[in-house]
């Protein structure tokens, strides 16, 4: 009989781990991480009526992303995404937050004017350090993001 072999996983000493961006605004929030080493348009990935990634080719295609802390890749789209997000709070089919590695001014505005966390700017691969459907918190005042 051979010997199994025996995986165990711990969270870092403190409990969390935690990550700094180099750029963050909102709110405090808390909630589950929806990751994928994707991009984000709020214009060509949404089905922004039912709340779910609808772009067939991205990665997190059928999920609800109301109520989640988005980690992705990095911002895509125009002037579009940006009031399309003020649009999507009017209606709160928004997300908690979005993570990004990258992003870029137009998103800056959409989530500061639909009033959505953001954190960008990372020393690592935020999709590849949080997992995904980890619960994370995002305090933008302190730039950092916990994974719980």
């Amino acid at each position: 009989m051979s010997p199994k072999t025996i995986t165990i996983h711990r969270k870092p000493k403190g409990g969390a781990r935690v990550l700094e961006a180099r750029h963050a605004m909102g709110p405090v929030v808390r909630g589950e991480a929806l990751v994928a080493k994707d991009g984000f348009s709020a214009r060509y990935d949404l089905d922004r009526i039912a709340g779910i990634f609808s772009r067939p080719a991205h990665k997190l295609a059928g999920q609800s992303y109301v109520g989640k802390i988005l980690v992705l890749d990095t911002a895509k789209g125009g002037v579009a995404s940006a009031w399309m997000l003020a649009e999507m709070r009017s209606r709160d089919k928004v997300p908690l937050a979005i993570v990004f590695n990258t992003v870029n001014p137009i998103l800056v505005q959409g989530a500061a004017l639909g009033g959505i966390t953001m954190m960008a700017g990372f020393d690592e691969d935020v999709t590849a350090a949080i997992p995904h459907g980890a619960e994370v918190e995002i305090d933008p005042g302190k730039r950092t993001i916990r994974v719980l």
